[in-house]
């Protein structure tokens, strides 16, 4: 089989030939087996982000560019330069503020689009709006103008870190966290949550654990009410994510618990400026994090749950869960499960799983494993790029 881009797992194997380096002194420097190593540059296990933070140490990089960036789609430059344009001039209003009503409508319908997983129109979107809402803040110094600024903001980072381009991804959290120090405790508590999405993206687990333990004291000293639950779940929800990638059992279940308590306050999942939290958002990350640390039964026993007793998550969340569940599955050797859960995700996100590194490790994996002809396996393997 030939692929079109270069998956995570083979990029492994370009960057240790590139550096004249053996697969056992790789192996040894990263704290895994030749055998490992083997298995994931021929596409016979899928890397995971957690093996693949410790090859890009070794390697001198940062996981995301371990993993690579996705190309601009075709058809998006221009939206993205001039969404560049518009984050440049984040102290330069450019025109006269917009009818609030309007402008607020144009923000729920990207938030909307961002829950769709709808990456292009998206990306189509985001320029226009947040220009416009920027100039409505600079034109009402209100803290809740400034709030839907920040919001907006969190969908650019949102954007960028599902393409793995990461320069935009901690250009749109700087800027997110200064539209949110002129808003409200509740945007800085989104802005952290994003500002450690960066280090985990660039393999940095520690350092964003770091960032969420900060911000969790700053959000239980700001925020009450609702607002507190929420701010201190989505704080969690990141948390046991890192840890997990860090392999820090005990850190992740620490976070397991609070964001569990929190969403027991919450009471059921809710949608607010763009941020979800609730128990079956929970769920979907314990998921994630089972699977991270290994503990594939518990993962898969979970998800069972979470769709057995049915859930209105959003796209942008159902996706990813079953890309989480399809590793699990593969990691119990039940290739025809992985399978059928990598397709719910194509089905669920087709623009996301394009892009995603998990979505294409499987398919990569999936199709080198398969002996035979799964009709499938062939719609998947043609939806990534990958040529049989």
């Amino acid at each position: 089989m030939e692929t079109d881009t270069v998956s995570p797992g083979a990029n492994v194997a370009r960057l240790r030939k590139d550096r004249g380096w053996g697969q056992e002194y790789l192996a040894r420097r990263a704290g895994m087996s030749k055998s490992q190593l083997g298995k994931i540059e021929r596409g016979e296990r899928a890397l995971s982000q957690v093996m693949g933070a410790a090859l890009a140490t070794v390697f001198g990089i940062t996981l995301d560019e371990l993993l690579k960036p996705a190309p601009v789609p075709a058809g998006d430059e221009d939206s993205l330069n001039s969404l560049r344009a518009a984050i440049r001039r984040f102290d330069l209003p450019q025109g006269p503020p917009d009818e609030q009503v309007a402008l607020e409508h144009e923000v729920a319908e990207l938030l909307q689009l961002r829950d769709a997983a709808d990456l292009k129109r998206v990306t189509h979107k985001l320029p226009d709006v947040l220009s416009r809402a920027q100039d409505s803040a600079h034109a009402t110094g209100q803290p809740q103008d400034w709030g839907r600024v920040a919001d907006v903001y969190s969908t650019v980072y949102w954007l960028a870190a599902r393409h793995r381009w990461m320069t935009l991804a901690e250009l749109a959290v700087a800027r997110q966290k200064q539209a949110s120090e002129r808003a409200d405790a509740l945007s800085l508590a989104i802005a952290a949550r994003d500002e450690a999405g960066t280090f985990l993206n660039g393999g940095d687990f520690a350092g964003g654990l770091a960032v969420i333990d900060r911000a969790v004291v700053m959000a239980e000293t700001t925020l009450t009410g609702r607002d507190r639950h929420l701010g201190l779940g989505i704080l969690h929800l990141r948390g046991m994510t890192l840890a997990g990638r860090l392999g820090d059992v005990a850190t992740a279940q620490r976070h397991v618990e609070a964001a569990w308590h929190a969403a027991e306050l919450v009471g059921t999942d809710l949608n607010v400026r763009g941020m979800l939290f609730g128990p079956d958002n929970t769920a979907t990350h314990v998921i994630a994090t089972e699977t991270d640390t290994e503990q594939y039964r518990e993962a898969v026993a979970t998800a069972a749950d979470l769709f057995r007793e049915g859930t209105a998550l959003p796209p942008t969340r159902i996706g990813p869960t079953h890309m989480n569940v399809s590793r699990a599955k593969l990691a119990l050797k039940d290739r025809d499960g992985a399978l059928d859960s990598l397709a719910e995700a194509w089905e669920v996100v087709p623009q996301m799983a394009k892009v995603h590194p998990t979505s294409q490790e499987l398919s990569r994996v999936l199709t080198h494993l398969h002996k035979r002809s799964n009709p499938k396996l062939n719609r998947i393997a043609k939806k990534a790029g990958i040529r049989l």
